[in-house]
């Protein structure tokens, strides 16, 4: 099959579904211009899926914004760096269960079917190549090169977003629903451990999330900060692009050896966590912390195979400091001087520390407004959290907020706690986001349920027009 013959069964299995049909959903009309059904901040997976998403629900009066260039969405032609996707293969996500949309469908209409079988993970460009085809084939409803400042809330229902860019149609847009599909850092902010934000000056480190110009580290000799997955990405993307040597610290005395995911990918802990009490979700997610995610056995392969690669255990950062020859850093284990640092230190959720939420985090409430942890898994970090619905909407804090952020929807990585994996890791994907498109589409109906009702009750068009004829009966 070429990809010529799948955009065309696509089109098939779709019709099947009666995909495309007349909306449900009802206009809303503002002095201001044209107001959506539902727009969604990020065009990366989480965003492409949640619009074929609505679409299935026959909710079409949307709109995807994404602040980066079309086709380097998310961090797969950015900051991600490492050579193939962490998830199993056979898993399934953004195709919502359309066999003919799924991945494994896209390379084999390319590689056949046997090259399906030699693949061992999915590579990092090849699942990029497959959401361009995705948005591509779908039509959906994305603009580019748009960025979202602030979210500022109107009447009950109703937000102004204020945007920015070279293809902003203007410099707001009108929403009854706003869904934050801003992927692992939409919740927060990257962290960088004061210690080295104020003790260094910034050309001489970068968090492993911004752009890195790799080729002015030929040669030279780096440190990496942290043990999970994405540190051993970076070594190994580092060595490969000609630097010398590249040394991962770890604070742990061990390497971490478990990855909770693939225990909740077997065990129904994705798709049916929000069955579970607040007590177990925060034990749970604490559980997650933990562990963190170790690199897959292929990437650990790969960076060690270097030279070059040192692993440096049970040493965390005591001091770090700026001297002529670069950056010195004091660990238990000695004093060490590096050209370069790269901080894999994850990040912060807060929705404190997102911008466009300046005028209602005030509102919105945190899991340590409704949880009291036992001490012994308390966690400032969790308590800020969201604390969110099951279909990913935020809650207020009391009375006075619910106004300004009703329509309001995080399917990012502060949904964590409150919704498990499913918007923050593509393992989760296909159970999060039916939950938040049913949620989505729930709200918008039962906003307009008088008007519903009113319809429902005063229709009276004629269906059924057939006669009853005595003279028959008596023959």
């Amino acid at each position: 099959m070429s990809l010529k013959a799948l955009n065309e069964r696509v089109k098939t299995d779709l019709s099947y579904l009666a995909f495309g049909g007349k909306d449900w959903s009802r206009m809303l009309y503002h002095p201001e211009g044209h107001v959506y059904d539902a727009v969604i901040v990020g065009g990366g997976q989480s965003g492409l899926g949640t619009a074929f998403g609505l679409l299935r629900e026959r909710v079409s009066n949307i709109l995807v914004i994404d602040e980066n260039n079309e086709g380097s969405e998310g961090p797969w032609e950015t900051y991600a760096r490492m050579v193939t996707l962490r998830t199993p293969k056979h898993l399934t996500s953004v195709d919502l269960g359309i066999p003919s949309l799924t991945f494994r469908s896209w390379w084999e209409a390319q590689y056949g079917a046997k090259g399906w079988e030699a693949v061992d993970k999915i590579p990092r460009g090849d699942w990029m190549n497959y959401l361009r085809w995705y948005r591509k084939v779908l039509q959906l409803p994305v603009l580019n090169n748009i960025k979202l400042n602030l979210i500022e809330p109107l009447e009950e229902g109703l937000h102004r977003l204020s945007i920015e860019g070279p293809n902003a149609p203007s410099s707001s847009l009108l929403a009854r629903k706003v869904i934050l599909a801003t992927g692992i850092q939409g919740g927060g902010e990257w962290h960088i451990p004061p210690m080295i934000a104020e003790n260094l000056p910034k050309y001489l480190y970068a968090h492993t999330s911004e752009t890195i110009d790799f080729q002015k580290l030929k040669g030279k000799k780096i440190g990496i900060l942290g043990g999970g997955a994405s540190a051993f990405d970076n070594a190994n993307f580092a060595l490969s692009e000609g630097v010398d040597e590249a040394h991962i610290f770890i604070r742990r005395k061990e390497m971490t050896r478990i990855n909770p995911i693939r225990q909740m990918e077997a065990s129904g802990m994705i798709e049916r966590f929000h069955a579970l009490s607040d007590g177990d979700k925060y034990a749970a997610i604490a559980h997650f912390f933990k562990h963190n995610q170790p690199p897959t056995n292929d990437t650990f392969e790969r960076a060690t195979s270097w030279s070059g690669f040192n692993l440096h255990l049970n040493s965390p950062w005591l001091e770090v400091e700026s001297v002529a020859e670069g950056a010195v850093i004091t660990t238990p284990q000695g004093r060490f001087t590096f050209d370069y640092l790269l901080i894999s230190t994850g990040l912060l959720t807060d929705p404190a520390l997102r911008p466009e939420l300046k005028l209602v985090e005030s509102d919105i409430a945190r899991w340590g407004d409704f949880y009291k942890a036992p001490r012994e898994l308390a966690n400032p970090i969790l308590d800020a959290h969201p604390y969110l619905s099951p279909g990913f909407a935020f809650l207020s804090k009391d009375e006075k907020g619910k106004k300004d952020l009703h329509g309001l929807f995080a399917f990012n990585y502060s949904a964590l706690i409150s919704c498990g994996i499913s918007a923050s890791a593509l393992s989760g994907m296909r159970y999060g986001i039916p939950k938040l498109v049913s949620a989505v589409a729930d709200q918008l109906f039962l906003d307009d349920r008088d008007k519903v009702l009113h319809h429902f009750f005063s229709y009276n068009e004629t269906e059924f027009n057939g006669e009853w004829s005595k003279s028959k009966l008596k023959a």
